[in-house]
C-alpha cells in the first residue's frame, strides 16, 4: 500500500472535518457554543455520535487483539454497560439538567466545598488526559507504521504525535462541542464502515458468506462468552457484569466528557432518548468488533501468518501490508483516525471546558477577553497531551486496553465515591480532608491489586478496581462526615444549587 496514497486519503478526510468545523461556526465561537452548543443539537445525532466518543481507537485495535486471550469475556462488560447507563439515564442526566450544570463538577461546590469541587475537576483533569493520550497514542503508532517507516523516512516519533494532536486542533479550537457533536457522527460512520468491509473481505478470502461467517466464529476457540466456573478469576461473570456497570457510572456519568455531549441536547427527554438508544445499541457494535476479532486470527492462522508480539499490532500488520487488500487498507488508516479522534476531540473540547469552568471560574466571576483566554487553554492542553503520549510510548509494554481501564480504576474511583456520597447520603463533610481521602483510596487500592492473590486466597483484582476505590473514598468522606442540616442542603442529592 503506497503510503502517499494513505496520505491523499488522510488529508482529503481531515478536508471533510473543516468543512464541518466552518459550517458549525458560521454564527461565531462564542464560550457558550463552545461550552453546550447552545443546547440545541438533535438527540439522534448525538447518540450516533457518541458510539464513536465511547469506542475510540483502544477499542478498534485492542479489543479485536484481546480476543485470543480472553476470547469474548469483554462482552460481560459490555452487558454490565447497560445497567450503568440505566442509572445515567435516570438518576445523573435527570440531575445534571435540573441544576442546568455546564460542568457536572459544580455539583460538588454547593454540596461539600470548594475543595471538593476543585479535588473532582482535578481527577478528571487527570483522568481523560491519561485516557485521551491513550487513544492518540494508537494514532500515532500505526501513523509511524503505515506512513513514515514505509517512506523510509527519519521521522521521530515525537513528530508524528505533534500532527496528529495538530490536526485535531485545527478543526475543534473554534465551535468546541458544537462542532465535536457533528464531527463525531462523521468519525463513527467512517470507523463502523471500515470494520464491516473489513469482515466482508476476510468472508470473501475465506469463502465464508454471512451464515458461514457466523457458524465459524461460533464454533471457533474465541468466542467463549460468560465464564462462571472460578471466582478468582479476573475473566469471571459477576466480577466483569458488575465492573462494567460502575465503569458506565464513572467513565460516563461523572465525565465531563461524554456528559457535555448529553447536555447539548435540548431538553433532558431527548437526552434520555440519545442515552438509551446509544446504550443498546454499543452492545452490538462490541459484538461487531470482537467478531472481528476472532476473523483476524482465524485469517492469519488459515494463511500462516506469524501473529505480532503484541496483540494490538494484528489489525494493523493485516491492513495495512495488504494481506487484505488497498481498500481495507485506506478504510483502516480512515477507520483507526475516526476512532481515536472521535473521542480525542471531544476530551480535548472537555478538558478545556472543566479547566476554563471549574479551575478558572469562568461561570462564578467576569474573566477580561475570556475567548482568548479560552483558546490559550484549549492549546495549553494540546502540549500537555502531547508530552504525556511521549512518555506514554517510551514505557507502555502492555495492552492498550488493559492499561486504560487500570489506569481508570485509580482516577475514577474517587469521582465515585464523591458523586454517590453526595446522592445517596444527607451528610455535609470536613471539606478540607477531602482532597487527602481521594488521594489515600487509590494508594491503598494499589497495594490491594498488587498484593491480592497473596491476601485474599488467590483472588485476583481485576477492572473491579475502580469498585473498590470507590467504596474506600466513600468509607472515607463518611469517616469525615458532619451531622446533616436540612437549612444548607435540601435533598439527598445536594440540590441547593436550585436555590
Amino acid at each position: 500500500m503506497s503510503p502517499w496514497l494513505i496520505i491523499l486519503f488522510v488529508f482529503g478526510y481531515f478536508g471533510f472535518l473543516m468543512l464541518i468545523s466552518w459550517w458549525t461556526t458560521r454564527g461565531g465561537d462564542s464560550d457558550q457554543a463552545f461550552f453546550t452548543g447552545n443546547r440545541q443539537s438533535p438527540w439522534y445525532i448525538v447518540a450516533f455520535g457518541m458510539i464513536g466518543t465511547s469506542l475510540s481507537g483502544v477499542t478498534f485495535i485492542s479489543v479485536p487483539g484481546w480476543v485470543e486471550s480472553s476470547q469474548f469475556a469483554y462482552l460481560q462488560m459490555v452487558l454490565g454497560y447497560l445497567l450503568g447507563y440505566l442509572v445515567v439515564g435516570l438518576v445523573l442526566m435527570p440531575l445534571y439538567y435540573r441544576l442546568k450544570l455546564t460542568s457536572i463538577y459544580t455539583y460538588l461546590l454547593d454540596r461539600f466545598g470548594m475543595k471538593s469541587y476543585k479535588t473532582g475537576a482535578w481527577y478528571f483533569l487527570i483522568s481523560r488526559i491519561i485516557g485521551a493520550s491513550f487513544r492518540l497514542y494508537l494514532v500515532a503508532i500505526v501513523f509511524q507504521f503505515a506512513i513514515f517507516d514505509q517512506l523510509d523516512i527519519d521521522f521521530p516519533f515525537s513528530a508524528t504525535v505533534l500532527l496528529t494532536i495538530v490536526l485535531i486542533w485545527v478543526y475543534s479550537y473554534k465551535g468546541g462541542i458544537k462542532t465535536i457533536v457533528w464531527t463525531d457522527t462523521l468519525q463513527t460512520l467512517f470507523m463502523l464502515l471500515a470494520v464491516g468491509i473489513t469482515i466482508a473481505v476476510i468472508g470473501r478470502n475465506m469463502d465464508l458468506n454471512f451464515s458461514g461467517l457466523v457458524s465459524s466464529i461460533g464454533e471457533s476457540q474465541y468466542s467463549q462468552i460468560f465464564f462462571v466456573d472460578d471466582w478468582r478469576d479476573g475473566k469471571f461473570f459477576l466480577k466483569q457484569f458488575l465492573t462494567g456497570a460502575f465503569i458506565t457510572i464513572a467513565m460516563t456519568g461523572l465525565d465531563q466528557d461524554m456528559m457535555q455531549k448529553n447536555l447539548t441536547c435540548k431538553n433532558i427527554g431527548e437526552a434520555k432518548k440519545n442515552m438509551f438508544w446509544f446504550s443498546i445499541t454499543l452492545v452490538f457494535v462490541n459484538l461487531f468488533f470482537l467478531s472481528l476479532g476472532a476473523l483476524l486470527y482465524m485469517f492469519a492462522n488459515s494463511n500462516g501468518i506469524a501473529l505480532p508480539e503484541k496483540a494490538d499490532y494484528l489489525y494493523p500488520i493485516l491492513a495495512v501490508n495488504g494481506y487484505l487488500g488497498p481498500i481495507v487498507a485506506i478504510l483502516f488508516i480512515l477507520g483507526l483516525i475516526a476512532a481515536a479522534y472521535s473521542s480525542a476531540d471531544s476530551a480535548l473540547t472537555a478538558l478545556t471546558t472543566s479547566f476554563c469552568v471549574d479551575i478558572l471560574g469562568f461561570e462564578r466571576r467576569e474573566i477580561p477577553n475570556s475567548q482568548r483566554t479560552r483558546k490559550l487553554v484549549h492549546l495549553s492542553l494540546s502540549a500537555v497531551l502531547l508530552i504525556v503520549i511521549v512518555v506514554f510510548e517510551a514505557i507502555n509494554n502492555d495492552s492498550v486496553i488493559k492499561e486504560l481501564f487500570v489506569a481508570a480504576g485509580y482516577t475514577y474511583g474517587p469521582l465515585l465515591g464523591l458523586f454517590s456520597f453526595g446522592m445517596f447520603t444527607k451528610y455535609q463533610v470536613k471539606d478540607r480532608m477531602v482532597p487527602m481521602i481521594c488521594i489515600l483510596a487509590p494508594i491503598i487500592c494499589y497495594f490491594i491489586k498488587d498484593n491480592s492473590v497473596e491476601w485474599f486466597n488467590g483472588y485476583q483484582v481485576g477492572f473491579e478496581l475502580l469498585i473498590f476505590n470507590g467504596l474506600l473514598t466513600f468509607t472515607g468522606l463518611y469517616l469525615v462526615r458532619k451531622p446533616y442540616n436540612a437549612s444548607s442542603i435540601s435533598d439527598p442529592a445536594g440540590s441547593a444549587l436550585e436555590r
